[in-house]
């Protein structure tokens, strides 16, 4: 052996052995039963024969090759293929090409489909509760509700939750804070939210009811013709980047900063049998380009949006902050909505005291370190 790899040889054995001694050292004082699992194939042995193939059949709510969300699924399919060496292919059906898009969740839960791409909110119509995993008025930022999935024992509880309906979900990407939408006429009090139709699903709608308007879930594509024939009066949508090229601006030019989706998750969702008969290596493959699709995602949203909204101020369009009287309005809505519902749902109960609990931390985190910074940068 010559001095240099003698050295390296050393200085690698040297490691190896601190790191365990640290790992003793510290082994017990965590108590790691209370860690999230955060694989599906830890210490399973990984077996694989790479000339079979393994096709996935995954539905999507966007249409094909969607800005961001579509795309990113995309990205996902063509990572999981390359990263498998093509032994997993991820077939992608936009929405409406091999079921409707709101009825991805039905196909995947009977078996007539592998996976999906979508948002959980659009299935609160199943379990309330579902609505809590996408995003919460006045709620979670990106960061804090990837935090809570992750590390705060939302993941479990959501795929415990889904797993009665056949399903098996991931973290699909976020939207980052959306805006708080489009609107024909402006906002100048809570008056003119009284009876407005306004295109929002979720939490977000139901708060909205409580305060007069009129919520209506639309897919994707119904939404600019809906607004421009005045079916409906507004619509939120998600921020600058993909609400530019969805064109509101044209027929709907008052446009406001949001507070009912502060970070909305994305899901990628398997029928459960599905899942479970992928080999270990398929798996491990998935949850991987999952997380870089969610990672992915979430970054591409902000840095297209700052974008975005460069070019929103050169067009005509009015940028503006809700009224007072709407914020507080909407802030006692969602109390109001939220008793509501855990007194109707003991799933949405549970949950949303597990939400409470978490995001009580990380609000007083976020006061001293972020909140602190923002104010004064």
């Amino acid at each position: 052996m010559n001095r240099r790899d003698f050295f390296t040889a050393t200085s690698v054995s040297a490691a190896a052995l601190a790191l365990t001694a640290c790992n003793d050292n510290n082994r017990k004082a965590i108590d790691y039963s209370k860690h999230p699992k955060k694989s599906d194939i830890q210490n399973k042995h990984i077996n694989i024969n790479r000339n079979k193939k393994t096709t996935i059949k995954l539905a999507t709510s966007w249409p094909a090759h969607f800005p961001i969300m579509g795309t990113g699924v995309d990205n996902f399919a063509s990572r999981v293929k390359i990263i498998s060496g093509g032994s997993l292919d991820i077939k992608i059906y936009a929405k409406n090409t091999l079921v409707p898009a709101l009825a991805v969740f039905d196909a995947a839960s009977s078996g007539q489909i592998d996976a999906f791409h979508s948002g959980p909110y659009y299935w609160k119509g199943k379990n309330s509760a579902f609505s809590l995993y996408s995003g919460i008025p006045f709620g979670f930022t990106a960061e804090e509700i990837n935090s809570w999935m992750l590390y705060g024992g939302g993941l479990e509880l959501w795929r415990e939750q889904y797993a009665k309906y056949n399903l098996h979900p991931f973290l699909g990407g976020n939207t980052n804070i959306q805006m708080g939408g489009w609107f024909r006429k402006p906002i100048n009090s809570l008056e003119d939210m009284n009876g407005l139709k306004m295109r929002i699903p979720g939490l977000g709608g139901e708060v909205l009811a409580n305060m007069g308007v009129n919520p209506i879930l639309l897919p994707a594509g119904e939404i600019y013709t809906s607004l421009e024939r005045g079916v409906i009066d507004a619509t939120e949508w998600v921020g600058p980047a993909l609400d530019i090229k969805m064109g509101f601006y044209k027929v709907a030019p008052y446009y406001y900063s949001g507070w009912h989706e502060p970070g909305s998750i994305l899901e990628l969702t398997f029928n459960k049998q599905s899942w479970e008969k992928l080999a270990d290596e398929h798996k491990a493959i998935i949850e991987v380009a999952a997380s870089e699709l969610n990672s992915n995602m979430t970054h591409e949203f902000h840095a297209q949006n700052i974008l975005a909204l460069q070019k929103l101020k050169s067009m005509d369009v009015t940028l503006s902050r809700f009224p007072k009287d709407v914020m507080e309005a909407g802030k006692k809505a969602l109390d109001e909505v939220l008793t509501e519902l855990s007194s109707k749902n003991k799933d949405f109960e549970l949950v949303y005291k597990e939400v409470q609990k978490y995001l009580a931390l990380s609000k007083e985190w976020s006061d001293v370190s972020l909140g602190y910074f923002i104010n004064e940068r």
